[in-house]
């Protein structure tokens, strides 16, 4: 496909981010060099460590910069940059390097064919990932699990941060969430819509917290009462 081409597909690349100074213009960078038509919208948190700085130094035609002034969560910054978007396609990147542009065209194959209507990149199908800790692969599984048993869909990774939509179904999804727990509300709601949805295998360089992981068992138990939330009470 050819980035030059106006008929081509717009893809829209959603980039949530929350004191990632070390990361994100090496993020936007590799985004960038993917050969998609695309726009790309960076969401800042209300970071602190200097991420704004370095993002008001960033340029280009095909990136647009939002600033929450509190930080207010992950859902929140999703909700954010969906509405802005403008896209066929929309693609959410987080800010780090734990996921890998490249798989891009992988994500991608199922909606540009016909055959998706949501694509979720599973680190749990096969594809080369760094090896971390036993507790959050377990944590993982009995969420995707339980999430699956209130919307009878099949899911191995419901977590997963790699989640493409078709345009305009993403933009008609109301997000309540704040923070972690948009993850099953988008899944909950992609299956009460009878979404079709593929899972593919990508590649995953999971970080440890000295790293700057941000996710915790608070954030696990919270997803928990999403499930039941998303299912029984919205």
């Amino acid at each position: 496909m050819s980035e030059q081409t106006a008929q081509s597909p717009l893809l829209s690349v959603v980039i949530p981010v929350y004191n990632e100074r070390e990361t994100i213009e090496e993020v936007v960078r590799r985004v960038r060099a993917t050969p998609w038509r695309k726009e790309i919208i960076v969401v800042d948190d209300a970071s602190t460590d200097g991420t704004r700085e370095v993002l008001a130094g960033m340029k280009g035609e095909d990136l647009r910069i939002l600033y929450h002034e509190r930080n207010q969560g992950k859902g929140a910054a999703l909700r954010t940059g969906f509405a802005q978007t403008r896209g066929d396609y929309v693609l959410v990147q987080d800010a780090d390097f734990e996921y890998d542009p490249r798989d891009y065209p992988r994500l991608l194959e199922p909606l540009l064919d016909g055959r998706a209507d949501a694509v979720y990149g599973s680190r749990f199908l096969g594809g080369p990932h760094r090896v971390l800790f036993f507790w959050h692969r377990l944590g993982n599984a009995a969420m995707t699990t339980l999430s699956n048993m209130m919307t009878n869909l099949d899911l191995s990774d419901m977590e997963t941060g790699y989640k493409v939509f078709k345009g305009e179904l993403i933009r008609s999804i109301r997000i309540k969430s704040e923070r972690f727990g948009v993850e099953p509300e988008l899944t909950a709601k992609l299956a009460r819509r009878h979404a079709r949805i593929y899972e593919t295998p990508i590649s995953y360089s999971g970080r440890d917290y000295s790293e700057g992981k941000k996710i915790t068992w608070r954030d696990g138990v919270a997803a928990l009462w999403h499930i039941f939330r998303f299912r029984f009470f919205d």
